[in-house]
């Protein structure tokens, strides 16, 4: 028999907001981790993305707030993305509406000043992006020692978009007696390092195993020649009416630019684009018209995917592989959430089979590949970066040889000759005057 929230270590206030969000059954990362971060102990989460993470440590610690008059931050949550700033604070009031909790999140790409009016009026807790919360305690606004829980979610994105200097910062600055808790989907180095550095004896808590695809989503692959072709494959699919929230995923902004206006023609005021040049109203507006219907399709790139917590996505489209493995975990986690079914597809490339090949690698399981439909038109057009590149061979032209040569000698010019000649007066006079002159006879002597 599956445990109610009724049967976990919640408030009243807690469950009442948890029965009007219409919750009943905490998820499996929820329910591992609840009574770890309860203890006090320090806690390491692996959790792919959709099962609930965001629950899972806003839950227990919700449970531990107490209220002060003087509103000093208690809880301190970091997350690699302003989306993901928005929505933790969403979550957090969803949570606390029969709670006197005030949470205010802190992000860039907004002015400053708005953020530090919010501040000045109290927080129990903050949500922010690393840089942003710098900036705030740099200026003096944000005071880190009175902080008795740290969260640090979607860490390995964190450390991938260079969030590692500011990360370091802060925890210099943050109290040594404090519990500290971590989220993220994949277990890395650069996250191990982290741990053992930051975290006291954390217990680690797994909901399953790092790498691993979820079990509601299945995933398939179209093996396809160039970019037109993606995008002539990509409509016929999108002619499915089951695909009725799509998710399509490029490597880079400039190829969802191209994507988008490949597309933009063909459904008209239902397609939406997100990547880090749009500004930060663009983004947020997007995913809201996303998320209630507005838009059917979506195109984002890697960078903000992380701050996409959209239920009930039918559909994820990887229009190309990702450079990083783990990437494509957090693509596909955003469709198959809330125990629904979800479908990810994926267009490869023939220059795809080494990026392919470490994705299947590191999930242990291998993606069956689609045979394409009959009525898909191949494109033979190229993009500029499709098209061969020709390489003009770099040819070291040699210098003539040079006939041989004795040592280094010139003549001096005549004027710089050094020759030792006697010069007579005589010889001086005439120089001057151009004649010889004398004194004259000399005087006969007198007899």
């Amino acid at each position: 028999m599956n445990m109610t929230f009724d049967e976990l270590n919640l408030n009243p206030p807690l469950l009442n907001a948890l029965r009007d969000l219409g919750y009943t059954q905490p998820t499996t990362i929820q329910q591992k981790v609840f009574s770890v971060i309860m203890s006090g102990r320090d806690v390491v989460g692996i959790a792919q993305t959709g099962t609930g993470k965001t629950f899972a440590y806003l839950l227990p610690c919700l449970r531990q707030w107490k209220f002060t008059k003087d509103k000093v931050p208690q809880i301190l949550i970091l997350v690699p993305t302003r989306e993901l700033v928005v929505q933790v604070v969403e979550e957090i009031e969803k949570l606390s509406v029969y709670l006197n909790v005030v949470a205010v999140g802190v992000y860039g790409g907004t002015n400053i000043n708005t953020q530090i009016s919010s501040l000045s009026n109290g927080a129990d807790i903050i949500v922010a992006t690393p840089g942003r919360l710098m900036d705030m305690v740099l200026k003096g606004v944000v005071k880190l020692k009175l902080i008795k829980k740290l969260v640090i979610d979607e860490v390995d994105e964190m450390l991938n978009l260079g969030f590692r200097s500011q990360l370091k910062l802060i925890l210099d600055l943050l109290p040594l007696k404090r519990q500290s808790i971590m989220f993220s989907a994949t277990m890395t180095d650069e996250v191990d390092a982290l741990i053992q550095n930051a975290f006291n004896q954390p217990v680690r808590v797994e909901a399953a195993p790092t790498g691993t695809p979820l079990e509601n989503i299945i995933q398939s692959a179209y093996e396809v020649p160039n970019f037109y072709t993606k995008v002539n494959l990509l409509r016929l699919l999108l002619n499915d009416e089951a695909m009725s929230k799509v998710l399509v995923f490029t490597a880079t902004k400039q190829l969802a630019d191209q994507v988008f206006e490949e597309l933009e023609g063909h459904y008209t005021e239902t397609i939406g684009i997100i990547h880090s040049n749009k500004s930060q109203n663009h983004r947020f507006n997007a995913v809201k018209q996303f998320h209630d219907g507005s838009f059917r399709i979506l195109i984002a790139t890697d960078i903000v995917a992380r701050g996409i917590d959209i239920s009930e996505v039918t559909h994820v489209v990887n229009f190309d592989t990702p450079e990083v493995p783990e990437s494509y975990m957090h693509r596909i986690g955003r469709t198959g959430r809330a125990d629904k079914k979800g479908i990810a597809i994926t267009f490869i490339v023939p220059n795809d089979a080494e990026r392919l090949e470490r994705m299947e690698t590191l999930m242990s399981y291998k993606i069956p590949v689609t045979e394409l439909p009959e009525d898909l038109f191949i494109s033979n057009v190229l993009t500029e970066d499709e098209k061969p590149k020709v390489y003009q061979p770099n040819m070291e032209m040699k210098a003539p040889r040079k006939a041989p040569s004795g040592p280094a000698f010139h003549e001096k010019l005549d004027k710089n000759l050094k020759v030792s000649v006697k010069v007579t007066r005589a010889d001086k006079l005439r120089e001057k005057y151009g004649k010889p002159k004398t004194r004259g006879q000399k005087m006969k002597k007198k007899k």
